[in-house]
């Protein structure tokens, strides 16, 4: 499948301060199939070494780790002859082999001309461990999200529409296939973008098939928490885990440690918290007080929303009936602001934005403001429907003296009373759309 990250480590590899990459993501994201893919296409050879359970391996890095002593027996352990600039090494599950990641500091010093990418599931968790010795200083670094939708779109055979939506909204007129691409909008909130569930998706088209697949994944990530924690952490780390759609689906939705389980304190679960955001679980959103640059400085830090990294996994955890989604109902009314707002926090971070949501005293809140690149502030609304009030959005905007507001709904292109309104699924291309207007 086609990734955007593949641009990213073009650019990587061409660039005269290359450094051995880490690549960063939760399990089954693409990471593996991303470098891969890039390897395959962008180098003349590529030479994988997968770290888990492979004790031989591992022995390499025992002694020297100067990369003249190294490469020779990576060499031998793969059968392929490792050529400098020409030649992708892959080195999957590196957490599995804390020397293989310091090694990295001496490829970086002694030997920058072989690229090396390092990846790994439970990569950042690891790397929380003290046993851990980080090259800093020495490693490039990329994350690698769930697939966004013109990720999803390109998968199902549409770029056409992709770029069409694209152009749309960089020149601010309204979308021609507007009906068409709600409904492939609320498609990909049941899939979501874990390319293994896109996969069978675009295979079987059998929604069972691919809740099946997404419910393997949860289960695969719940075994995952008790690899590097005690038996007491991996039971807090589930049981936040497992209070995640109900964080969401309260109409305050600011995270509330009572919902983990009664008694539950901030001291009891915020390592628990921090765990699933370093593995990549879930996306946290800090609440701001005032919409001033710089905004870190007014992070209220112990205000937070929390969103699962992926809407299929979302919908797959709540059990939600495919069909309420893709043909709305009121049914769905106390779930559709929950899982548009979870949508809209993906299609953010996917971008490299950071968001975070201001309150007013309880009397006012915008669903997500960030800064741009260029020092503006941008708040942002989002709506699961086409009923727009947007009074906390003027608000925001008249106290700070915001020229421009963001509203993301089923609504189409359009610019009213310095709100330009979003179609949910036009928000990926947000970044390109407030770049162009030198925003």
């Amino acid at each position: 499948m086609k990734r955007k990250i593949i641009e990213s480590l073009k650019r990587w590899k061409t660039s005269p301060s290359r450094k051995p990459l880490l690549l960063y993501g939760a399990r089954q994201v693409g990471k593996t199939y991303s470098a891969l893919s890039f390897g395959r296409d962008y180098f003349t050879n590529v030479v994988y070494f997968n770290f888990e359970g492979n004790s031989q391996l591992q022995q390499i890095f025992d002694g020297n780790l100067s990369p003249s002593e190294i490469l020779p027996a990576l060499q031998a352990q793969a059968g392929e002859t490792i050529l400098p600039q020409e030649t992708l090494i892959i080195f999957d599950e590196i957490q599995a082999c804390e020397r293989a990641l310091t090694s990295l500091k001496y490829f970086c010093e002694e030997a920058s001309e072989y690229a090396i990418i390092g990846a790994g599931s439970l990569l950042g968790v690891a790397l929380n461990r003290k046993a851990f010795s980080f090259p800093v200083g020495k490693v490039d670094m990329m994350t690698l999200y769930p697939m966004d939708f013109e990720e999803f779109l390109w998968a199902l055979g549409k770029e056409d529409m992709a770029s069409l939506i694209r152009e749309s909204l960089i020149n601010r007129k309204p979308f021609s296939l507007h009906d068409t691409a709600l409904s492939l909008y609320r498609l990909y909130l049941v899939v979501g973008g874990m390319p293994q569930a896109v996969g069978e998706y675009v295979r079987s088209k059998e929604f069972p098939f691919v809740e099946s697949t997404l419910k393997n994944l949860d289960n695969a990530y719940i075994a995952d928490m008790a690899k590097y924690t005690t038996s007491r952490e991996t039971a807090r780390i589930m049981d936040a885990w497992r209070s995640i759609p109900a964080q969401l689906a309260k109409e305050n939705k600011k995270f509330q440690y009572k919902y983990i389980k009664s008694g539950a304190r901030a001291g009891q679960y915020a390592a628990a918290l921090a765990w699933l955001q370093t593995g990549g679980l879930i996306l946290s959103c800090l609440n701001v007080t005032e919409g001033r640059l710089p905004l870190s400085v007014y992070v209220d830090a112990g205000t937070f929303k929390t969103y699962l990294m992926d809407t299929g996994l979302l919908c797959a955890k709540f059990s939600v009936p495919p069909q309420t989604v893709l043909y709305p109902s009121e049914i769905l009314d106390g779930f559709r602001g929950a899982l548009t707002e979870n949508y809209c926090m993906q299609a953010l971070v996917a971008q490299g934005i950071l968001p975070y949501y201001w309150t007013s005293q309880g009397t006012a809140e915008v669903d997500f403001v960030f800064q741009t690149e260029k020092g503006n502030i941008v708040p942002l609304e989002s709506k699961a429907a086409s009923h727009v009030r947007a009074k906390s959005l003027h608000l925001f905007m008249k106290r700070y003296d915001i020229p421009l507001g963001i509203r993301v709904s089923t609504r189409n292109v359009g610019l009213e009373n310095n709100i330009f309104s979003i179609p949910l699924y036009g928000l990926f291309a947000l970044k390109d759309t407030l770049n162009f207007c030198s925003l």
